[in-house]
């Protein structure tokens, strides 16, 4: 094993597929020793993801239609960081209220995951949101017209998540995180702390778009 750190510079990149959630790109990228390699990279807009605790210690836990999986699946209020130029805190915020109708005065970072780095930049960051007040009842369309809102005790949700009953790799870190917050006084960060890995190549990537379409529409 060397205690120099190879650099893995990429030498060349191609889009295979540009779709509206993800980007398919191919990278050339230089390993040790010099040989090339092809690195295939789905590049994502991010997401976030909200444990909501009430006053009970029971989170907010929804049951959604996947359909890559073809099953519902147990999940946390969560969505994709698809408008530009917000926060992700208030996408959080955004979330938590169409999604269950909620709204809280209390926001903390809870986990930041890499979801699969293997072959994606896809993170997501999770928020614990306390002191919660019910909003109106929102209007639902698609697969979210068929979700199924609960309010599980957090050491039950633990349990669900330890026997496979919660399989959503965001569901399941949220709420062991949570857990160890509320249960041993693990630590929290504030809202504003800096997100290392938050994606950025899918938003510039739109952005050049958008740019060169406005263009075309001038000429």
């Amino acid at each position: 094993m060397s205690d120099q750190q190879h650099d893995f510079a990429v030498t060349g990149s191609a889009v295979e597929y540009d779709g509206a959630i993800v980007v398919l790109r191919v990278d050339d990228v230089t390993m040790p020793g010099g040989r090339s390699a092809r690195r295939e990279v789905v590049e994502h807009p991010g997401a976030v993801a909200v444990v909501a605790l009430d006053d009970r210690q029971r989170v907010a836990l929804i049951e959604q239609y996947r359909h890559p999986v073809g099953r519902r699946l147990w999940e946390l209020p969560a969505g994709l960081l698809d408008s530009v130029g917000e926060a992700p805190v208030v996408a959080a915020q955004r979330e938590l209220a169409e999604e269950v109708d909620l709204a809280a005065q209390r926001w903390e970072v809870l986990v930041d995951l890499a979801l699969s780095p293997g072959f994606t930049d896809e993170a997501l960051r999770v928020y614990l949101a306390r002191e919660l007040t019910s909003l109106p009842t929102a209007v639902r369309v698609d697969e979210e017209a068929d979700i199924r809102f609960a309010w599980i005790p957090l050491d039950e949700a633990v349990a669900m998540a330890l026997r496979g009953d919660i399989v959503n790799a965001t569901a399941v870190a949220g709420i062991l995180a949570a857990a160890r917050v509320v249960e041993q006084g693990g630590s929290t960060r504030p809202v504003d702390v800096a997100w290392t890995d938050q994606p950025t190549a899918f938003d510039r990537r739109k952005a050049a778009d958008s740019q060169v379409a406005q263009r075309g529409e001038r000429d």
